[in-house]
Formats: C-alpha cells, sequence, structure tokens
C-alpha cells in the first residue's frame, strides 16, 4: 500500500476528509507506534569504524532506534559486547586511569543529546578499535517517500493504526475507537510474529551464538 492509497482508504473508512497535514501527523504516529514495538529485521544497518582510546563514549548515527549488537574487531577476531545497565559499568570501572583501560567487553545506554543517544563502553578502550554496530533504524516516513517496507508487507497495520488516530481525533464513540483498537492489537500480534517482539536487550544475551566476550 502507498501512501495515496493509504490516505485514501483512511477517509473512506472515516468518512470524513481530512486535510494533508491531518494524514500525515495519524500516518506518523502510527509509524512512530510500530517502528517502537517490532524490530524488523529488514530494517537493520551497520555503522562499523574506529573508536579511539580513552574515549569511552559512541554516539550512535542519527537514524538510530535500537541496538541489535555491537562488536570489537581485535587483531581479526570479532568480540561482542553485553549489554548493562551504566550504573553498572560505573560500579565496575569507577577509574578510568590507564591500569583500569582495555578492551571494552559491556555497553550501557548512557546519554541523550537532543535526537542523538550515546553508548558507554566499558572498561574505558586502552588503544584505537574497530567497531562494528549493528542497529535496528527509524526509516524514511511513507509521507515523504510515498511507499515503505512496512507499506508493502504489513499494511493492516499501518492502516489500522492510522485510523486508531484518526478516529480518537474525531472523538469517536468509545466503541467505534475499541473496534478499531482492536483491530490494530490483531495486526500488532501478526506483525510481531513476522518482526521480532522488541526486547530491551542485544541478541547476545536472547540465546544467539557469539564469540567469547573474556
Amino acid at each position: 500500500m502507498n501512501y495515496t492509497s493509504l490516505k485514501a482508504n483512511i477517509q473512506d473508512i472515516c468518512e470524513t476528509t481530512f486535510t494533508d497535514d491531518q494524514l500525515a501527523l495519524f500516518t506518523q504516529q502510527a509509524e512512530q507506534k510500530i517502528y517502537n514495538s517490532v524490530q524488523f529485521p529488514a530494517l537493520r544497518k551497520i555503522d562499523s569504524g574506529p573508536i579511539t582510546a580513552t574515549n569511552k563514549l559512541y554516539t550512535t548515527p542519527s537514524d538510530y532506534l535500537y541496538t541489535f549488537s555491537i562488536a570489537i574487531i581485535d587483531s581479526n577476531t570479532t568480540h561482542y559486547l553485553l549489554n548493562k545497565d551504566v550504573n553498572f559499568l560505573r560500579d565496575a570501572y569507577p577509574i578510568t586511569t590507564s591500569a583500569k583501560q582495555g578492551r571494552p567487553k559491556f555497553y550501557a545506554y548512557h546519554t541523550t543529546t537532543g535526537s542523538t543517544v550515546n553508548l558507554m563502553f566499558a572498561p574505558t578502550p586502552d588503544q584505537n578499535y574497530e567497531i562494528e554496530h549493528i542497529y535496528g533504524h527509524y526509516p524514511t516516513s511513507i509521507v515523504t517517500s510515498g511507499g515503505t517496507y512496512l507499506g508493502d508487507h504489513f499494511d493492516s497495520a499501518l492502516l489500522n493504526g492510522a485510523l486508531v488516530e484518526a478516529i480518537r481525533f474525531q472523538k469517536g464513540e468509545p466503541d467505534v475507537v475499541a473496534m478499531y483498537k482492536e483491530q490494530y492489537v490483531l495486526s500488532m500480534s501478526l506483525l510481531k510474529q513476522f518482526g521480532d517482539g522488541k526486547l530491551r536487550q542485544d541478541y547476545y544475551r536472547s540465546g544467539q551464538f557469539r564469540t567469547d566476550v573474556g
């Protein structure tokens, strides 16, 4: 389903003519909820590059949504990092002097600056390393692109999500809102069978094989 079809369906079902701004709002709100609820393997990217000695913070790409995995490449060996709470890293590695530095083994969500997320490594790198960061990203909205992976493969979730937003905007009767919300929940349940139900952990801790982090 492209954006033209999506807009027509929203207005036909709601029996209302919305403005372009309103239709864009309904659609983008639905997209945001879906992308924050489900991990799509097809919507992952790789960010590779160096991290420098003594710098324990890493700035994620501008389209970053979540981390799938982070690995340190050291002497052609891949070492996957474990995700921990930032307070664990601070307690376990309170001192960043050279004697306490080394190859990072852990990472944590550290700070957010505007829309940018910073990750923290521990121990603090003792030298320059190459990293491979596989992450999920926010795709360009169907409002802008006209067509997206979500619209092409999971249009029922996108349509039902946008309908929930539109009917709430209309201040629809509670039973009508509940009916479309039920359809949306069903669409999301089916969607999660194809994607990965979003977990608050990376895939190293989800049972998939990784090399030793020691």
